[in-house]
């Protein structure tokens, strides 16, 4: 129980700064899609501890456990299709459930936590319904950032693995198992970490395009990836 609760407490603090630095990151990159204006880093990351930090972390506990309901959801409607089984009578409940649930945390209200100070709920909430006006809630549903950067986690992590159970087993070998463990854990955390910048560049360039489509900060690439979902759904 004493290991878990570390283990819970260090997966918590690596959330945390990863969502700090997505935060600051969204908030740079918010300014410059929706106006041109170019945001120092260092003022941002300030501003982000001085009024965010608190609902930062809030939202540190509340997206993990929202994404993976939401995840849980798609994937069991995709997998039941239009079947009458009784195994899947709830599942279009549970996905209704599911999808209000994430209007109330998900990774884009990070975004509004930075710029407009918000509560983190009610960042989420505003976004969502920023995203439902604008009509991208296609493109949000089939966003692929969020999985390339687990994958680059995991990635990162079984490298971590390899190279320290690798040393585990030459010196320590009673101990391998756990300090491969340890070490993919850490290898995982820091990938998601360094993946930060990224996932919220990508984060401001959606929410900065839902509140003005019509700025000319922006092309035809987000319009045109959205005839092609409704399409492949017709």
């Amino acid at each position: 129980m004493f290991i878990l609760v570390i283990l819970l407490s260090l997966a918590w603090t690596m959330q945390v700064i990863k969502n700090t630095l997505q935060v600051t990151i969204s908030h740079v990159k918010y300014m410059h899609f929706s106006c041109g204006a170019d945001l120092d880093t260092s003022m941002a990351l300030h501003d982000t501890f001085k009024h965010s930090i608190g609902s930062i972390c809030i939202g540190s506990v509340l997206v993990p456990v929202l994404g993976v309901i939401h995840g849980s959801a798609q994937a069991t409607s995709l997998i039941s299709g239009d079947a009458d089984e009784f195994m899947f009578s709830c599942t279009n409940c549970y996905s209704g459930v599911a999808s209000r649930l994430i209007t109330y945390g998900n990774r884009w209200g990070f975004v509004h936590l930075g710029v407009y100070k918000k509560g983190f709920v009610q960042a989420s909430i505003d976004t969502w319904e920023t995203f439902k006006r604008a009509g991208l809630e296609p493109l949000i549903d089939s966003d692929l950032t969020s999985s390339f950067c687990f994958l680059c986690g995991v990635a990162g992590g079984a490298i971590c693995t390899l190279v320290g159970g690798s040393w585990a087993l030459v010196v320590y070998k009673g101990y391998a198992t756990e300090v491969s463990i340890y070490a993919f854990l850490i290898g995982y955390f820091m990938c998601r970490v360094a993946m930060a910048w990224p996932q919220a560049c990508v984060s401001a360039y959606y929410v900065a395009y839902a509140e003005n489509p019509q700025s000319v900060q922006f092309d035809q690439t987000i319009p045109a990836r959205i005839q092609v979902l409704l399409r492949s759904q017709a």
